[in-house]
């Protein structure tokens, strides 16, 4: 017994902690059991079973833990009550006796709250040592399914999940604060003249059917290659950061982008604004006058709040980091991934890709409801979209789609019949080719967004014009 005891004081001079405040809490909980709800705001936001685990001293978790389970069971917890629910107890201290002690600390229904917020520093001091002491031990064990980066990543979400806790952070909450919520979001859409709560997209047709961008839904971007998703999702991404920087809001918008290089974004968006063709670009082929507007875009929107990322095979964990780091840095508005398919699951994940899809594509959607932003990915659709006479994309053609469509709360797909039809060309001289070129003539430069699936509205099309040398969307001229 004496060993233990020393062990006990030895963790205690190492540990921080506050035995005289648990005391206090403990003792005033036993006296009125009437603050236990403002109490377990502060250590028991989220109504867990492990709720004396704020608490250093392991008699007082159990003390603790025995007096939830008494007021949940709508009795009356103090000394006399829960005698019995320590006589078969075989700790070095007479559980019984003590209960009556402690009461002697109890005190003002406001000082035990104070109290109760020092338990609660004090355990996330011992988190943050926990952590430390994981992410040292993980560094010194070397295999290929715990590399360096893989322990950056796991600490990261230790300390950000450690951070979220707390009485700021209830998934409960009173239906009264939900309808202020949406109150406040009527509001917002009734003085906006445009209609518009969420993320502007900058395209005035598209965002008349969405309302923009909503936080914390995951908006699917799908296609085949060459309908123009990676140009869609750029100039969705420069006309948001656009906004936020006409309008002085202190955030930013986060660009994933796991097939292009930022340079490669860079000049599709400078490209955009200047309209001087990316591949003039690329290829040095523009004259003295172009070069002087190129440079002179370039420095207009050098300070847009935008950041890339161009990790290739990304995972949702590192995403999720990323993505937290600049909102605590600078705030964050929208988060775009360009591409679903080229993004990783787990390390172990052994089921197979559809299933590795479904549990990134969760992964997206949690991370748009953890960080109460809209986040915009794209996908690929699958092959049997050219193999039908009628190319326009369906919900069944989403690649591995099972969980793309279930997961999601907006799916849109682009499609350009030019595209199809520009590979249909009859022989020249023929009324078949005259009739070929008057279709061409009319569909060349347009696009449509094909809205399949919308939580909060309507589905049908959005026609876009889309000029193919600059990359660049934009609303039709009837609009």
């Amino acid at each position: 017994m004496e060993n233990n005891l020393s062990i006990v004081k030895d963790q205690i001079k190492e540990l921080p902690n506050n035995i005289e405040a648990e005391q206090a809490v403990i003792g005033s909980l036993l006296v009125n059991n009437e603050i236990y709800d403002e109490i377990s705001l502060i250590l028991d936001p989220e109504i867990q079973a492990t709720f004396g685990d704020k608490f250093f001293d392991p008699i007082h978790q159990k003390i603790f833990n025995a007096i939830r389970n008494m007021i949940f069971k709508g009795m009356l917890a103090n000394p006399i009550t829960l005698k019995n629910y320590f006589k078969d107890d075989k700790d070095d201290i007479n559980v019984s006796e003590y209960l009556v002690k402690v009461t002697k600390f109890s005190t003002s229904v406001r000082q035990t709250i104070e109290y109760a917020k020092i338990i609660y520093d004090m355990f996330v001091r011992r988190e943050l040592i926990k952590i430390s002491e994981q992410a040292a031990d993980n560094a010194k064990i070397t295999d290929l399914e715990n590399d360096g980066q893989s322990i950056i990543e796991n600490t990261e979400k230790l300390l950000f999940d450690l951070a979220e806790k707390g009485s700021s952070n209830t998934s409960l909450v009173k239906f009264d604060d939900a309808m202020k919520q949406t109150i406040e979001m009527a509001q917002a859409a009734f003085k906006n003249e445009e209609g518009i709560v969420g993320v502007p997209t900058g395209l005035k047709d598209l965002d008349n059917k969405l309302g923009g961008l909503h936080q914390s839904d995951l908006i699917i971007i799908a296609g085949r290659p060459s309908m123009g998703k990676t140009s869609l999702a750029t100039n969705i991404a420069y006309n948001a950061a656009k906004k936020l920087q006409d309008n002085g809001k202190k955030s930013s918008i986060a660009f994933f982008s796991l097939e292009m290089s930022s340079e490669q974004l860079s000049t599709r968006i400078i490209s955009e604004q200047a309209r001087i063709s990316s591949d003039f670009i690329r290829r040095g082929r523009i004259t003295d006058d172009q070069f002087d507007k190129f440079i002179e875009t370039s420095k207009d929107i050098a300070d847009l709040p935008l950041y890339i990322d161009e990790t290739p095979a990304i995972s949702v964990a590192a995403l999720s980091n990323r993505a937290r780091r600049i909102k605590r840095l600078h705030g964050l508005d929208l988060i775009l991934v360009d591409y679903i398919q080229l993004m990783r699951g787990s390390l172990n994940n052994r089921d197979g890709r559809v299933q590795e899809i479904s549990q990134i594509t969760q992964g997206l959607k949690a991370i748009a409801k953890e960080l109460s932003v809209p986040v915009v990915a794209l996908s690929q659709l699958s092959r049997q979209v050219e193999q039908r006479d009628d190319h326009k994309p369906q919900l069944a053609d989403l690649r591995e789609s099972g969980s793309i469509e279930q997961d999601a709360d907006v799916v849109m797909f682009v499609y350009r019949e030019g595209y199809y039809l520009s590979r249909k060309e009859p022989r020249e001289a023929t009324v078949e080719h005259a009739e070929w070129q008057a279709k061409m003539n009319e569909v060349a430069h347009l696009a449509q967004i094909i809205i399949g699936k919308q939580r909060h509205g309507p589905i049908g099309n959005v026609t876009l014009e889309f000029e193919e040398r600059f990359t660049k969307f934009k609303d039709t001229q009837s609009s």
